[in-house]
């Protein structure tokens, strides 16, 4: 049983992303931050493990990936945290532009590059970050988080070249505007069916099940890609 590490796995895409991923088979273990108590209850669910730490936190990242490579190497991981901050880029703080590439960007190469080599020594990997279609069209208020977003793509491109002989695909999930509380309450009906061709919000299962798919052996020969879900939006 391939063990898969999902990061934000207590979002609402994260989620969708973990059960997916329980029902291919992967013993998943549910990565929060601040969402401790709700990835303990999904990791119940799905019998899956939940584990806490703050991804832009290199040591304590580096602890955590430690601990669960005691009991064998990860073989899926899906980098899903992520972090909004939104603001023009005349009124964006420092900080504001540094906690969201921290979670995003920063908090990739903090979880992956621990775990790489020894899903690297298994011969079979999969690792998928989840990229966004801010970082393909842009957005009026997210520089900090449209360039995250990018930097996620082109480190996809580049790490694939490095893993392919070894096996392991890395590739990049851009969605679009997908159905939830929060875009719910930002994007009023009349304003997603002027924005989106599909002319609705997208499910985070549709999301999650082409996650399950890259993860999968049916997509071995998949990577370096950045792969959108936006309903037509770009």
């Amino acid at each position: 049983m391939r063990r898969a590490l999902v990061t934000g796995g207590a979002s609402p895409i994260g989620a969708a992303i973990c059960r997916a991923l329980a029902r291919e088979g992967c013993a998943v273990i549910v990565h929060a931050h601040r969402s401790a108590e709700a990835a303990a209850a999904l990791a119940a669910e799905i019998g899956g493990t939940a584990v806490t730490f703050d991804i832009a936190d290199a040591a304590a990242t580096a602890r955590a990936c430690e601990a669960l490579l005691e009991a064998g190497p990860i073989q899926v991981l899906v980098h899903n945290a992520g972090a909004h901050e939104d603001v023009p880029m005349a009124a964006m703080t420092e900080a504001q532009w540094r906690r969201v590439l921290a979670v995003s960007l920063d908090g990739f190469f903090h979880v992956v590059r621990p775990l790489l080599l020894p899903m690297m020594g298994t011969r079979c990997g999969r690792i998928v970050a989840m990229s966004s279609v801010s970082a393909i069209m842009g957005n009026r208020g997210q520089a900090n988080y449209a360039a995250a977003k990018a930097g996620l793509i082109g480190a996809v491109r580049a790490l694939s070249l490095e893993c392919a002989p070894r096996g392991v695909t890395v590739n990049a999930v851009a969605p679009g505007l997908i159905d939830s509380p929060a875009v719910a309450a930002a994007v009023p009906p009349e304003r997603v069916r002027e924005m989106v061709p599909a002319r609705r919000l997208g499910r985070a299962e549709e999301v999650a099940d082409l996650v399950a798919f890259l993860c999968s052996d049916r997509a071995g020969y998949i990577s370096g890609q950045t792969i959108s879900i936006n309903g037509g939006m770009a």
